[in-house]
């Protein structure tokens, strides 16, 4: 449904917008609701108090989270299946042992956030650093050093690649939200985080681990888990095969269609569109997906053992799907309203950019509420309307900087922030001092690279 002439002025509009989100913010964090519930029952009371036709209401409720879930579903679905594949089989041990072969001791924690880069393709934040957690602290013990210094690089590497490259549920979403296309925020995301992760977090972990002593903990996941016997453990190769072929294929969907649009290839040559399928972002992973069934299905065990994996996976992932089917929900009932509008004009009327309002408005939903999928899923509701008329590589922009305002300043209300104290030890007070200056310099990086972007399309 196309955006509703906005039922009253851009103040009134604006304090319903401000209101939505406190009582999102009240129910999330104060009442302790659960966010897919809050997001769902803030998007029925926004719709009406914002002049939605009650009859036309469920219309949009249903079209914003379906076609939310359409994008996001496939792509997390597969992504954790890949991760999952490789995690089970020893495949992540073996990168981080490979590269710190190849880098060298002294370069150990520059090997480990390599790896977690690689790794944290397909894998969440959460998931990842599970995963990496005992190669982490095996490496720490192994080379010394304060914990920081191998523990940011790695944790840092997970939040970027989780902020900004798709199948993560929050730059997919954010995609969609804003038209832009998805293979080349792909594309160009994996060297923003390359980039951001490099100058926002490992030589901040440098840094801060020079100055901050935090011994190794000995946590029950320090303790190296029996991976079995080494000839059923994947080779590098192909665990850096398996992770690049989706990149790949998606990258040949993007190039096949610019030829085709310069008029290089026929619109009618077969093969052509037998690449733009392959290439297409589901396909691309259901690919790897069926190859990490057929090379490594073998290290897991049956096919029974197969399947257990693949169901083991997708089990935690439930509630992650809903809240982002949810957040595009409520982001698309503050598009139809005219509340982003509203929002996006009023700040263009004071000489704000749009990709700084995007940052700001996304790094207010971050401070306020905690989690980095729902700044990312609303903010880009909210900036959507005044983004239709950008083209692919500000889009593309659009969603880093909006990942960027999303990843600054994790505190108490994030679940990451606690995950990194508790996993390594720290104290309220170390976190901030480190995991909390460490995301906030990720995401200014994340936006400066944003901002190169957006002044070159």
């Amino acid at each position: 449904m196309d955006a509703l002439e906005p039922a009253y002025s851009t103040p009134v509009m604006l304090l319903i917008a401000a209101a939505a989100v406190a009582v999102l913010l009240t129910l999330i964090i104060v009442v302790r609701m659960h966010a897919f519930v809050a997001l769902v029952l803030v998007s029925v009371l926004t719709g009406v108090a914002a002049g939605i036709p009650i009859a036309d209401l469920p219309d949009v409720l249903l079209q914003f989270f379906g076609s939310t879930l359409g994008a996001v579903a496939l792509l997390v679905g597969l992504g954790v299946m890949l991760g999952r594949m490789l995690e089970v089989t020893g495949g992540a041990q073996v990168l981080a042992d490979t590269l710190i072969a190849r880098f060298g001791e002294r370069r150990a924690p520059l090997a480990l956030g390599v790896a977690a880069l690689i790794f944290g393709f397909p894998i969440f934040f959460d998931a990842g650093l599970v995963v990496f957690l005992p190669i982490i602290l095996t490496v720490a013990r192994r080379f010394g050093g304060s914990l920081l210094l191998y523990a940011l690089p790695a944790a840092g590497a997970f939040a970027a690649m989780h902020a900004i490259v798709p199948p993560h549920p929050g730059p997919v979403t954010a995609s969609t939200s804003l038209g832009a296309d998805i293979g080349l925020v792909l594309l160009l995301g994996v060297p923003v985080a390359l980039v951001s992760w490099y100058v926002g977090v490992y030589l901040f972990a440098r840094f801060i681990g020079a100055r901050i002593e935090v011994p190794v903990s000995d946590l029950l996941f320090g303790e190296v888990r029996d991976e079995g016997p080494s000839d059923r453990v994947p080779p590098f190769a192909l665990v850096l095969v398996l992770l690049l072929l989706p990149m790949v294929l998606i990258s040949l969907n993007t190039v096949v269609d610019t030829l085709r649009q310069a008029g290089a290839i026929s619109e009618d040559a077969a093969w052509g569109d037998a690449l733009l399928l392959i290439g297409n972002t589901p396909v691309a992973l259901l690919i790897s997906v069926l190859a990490a069934f057929a090379l490594l299905g073998s290290r897991v065990g049956s096919r029974s053992d197969v399947r257990s994996v693949v169901d083991d996976a997708l089990a935690p992932i439930c509630s992650i799907i809903l809240i982002t089917g949810a957040g595009g929900m409520f982001g698309g009932v503050l598009r139809t309203s005219g509340i982003g509008e509203a929002l996006t004009s009023s700040l263009d009327g004071i000489g704000i950019p749009l990709i700084l309002q995007a940052f700001l408005v996304a790094t207010a939903l971050r401070v306020a509420q905690g989690s980095a999928t729902v700044a990312l899923t609303t903010a880009a509701g909210l900036v959507a309307a005044s983004a239709a008329d950008l083209g692919d590589l500000q889009l593309a922009a659009l969603v880093f900087a909006i990942a960027g305002g999303s990843t600054v300043l994790s505190h108490v209300n994030d679940s990451g922030f606690w995950l990194v104290s508790r996993f390594f030890g720290l104290d309220e007070k170390t976190t901030l001092k480190s995991w909390t200056v460490m995301e906030t310099t990720l995401g200014l990086s994340m936006f400066a690279c944003a901002s190169v972007l957006w002044a070159i399309g």
